[in-house]
């Protein structure tokens, strides 16, 4: 019985450890105005890598998008994004927190554009 309860609150950490691995995703996506050439990704990307709370970043001049992934346990301030945002020159159009990784948050963008590329190709009819 007791080799039964330690498996049982060993597989109860496994799903905990698991489930906490999810929560701990969290991203920072930002809207902004006067994306529009791959410089402008480049001075984002080195800006928002110069802040310790950061891990990743993604820019989509395509969505007018900028995400920061953040290390876990960290934060950064919706006023520390906004002022990085507008010291580089651009106009932020609005703030989210997600839990989505860059990786899901690219993967979206992708099944948008393909959405986006199938609808383009249908035929038109009258």
């Amino acid at each position: 019985m007791n080799h039964q309860i330690k498996i049982f609150v060993m597989t109860l950490a496994l799903l905990f450890a698991v489930c906490a691995k999810a929560e701990d995703i969290n991203s920072i996506e930002v809207e902004v105005n006067g994306l529009v050439c791959a410089f402008c990704a480049q001075g984002i990307t080195s800006a928002f890598s110069k802040e310790p709370q950061t891990h990743d970043v993604l820019v989509s001049l395509e969505h007018r998008l900028v995400a920061i992934e953040l290390k876990p346990g960290t934060d950064m301030a919706n006023d520390r994004v906004n002022q990085v945002l507008v010291d580089a020159g651009y106009d932020v159009v609005g703030i989210e927190r997600t839990q989505r990784s860059l990786a899901m948050i690219r993967q979206g963008m992708d099944g948008e554009s393909d959405a986006m590329m199938n609808h383009a190709h249908e035929p038109h009819h009258e």
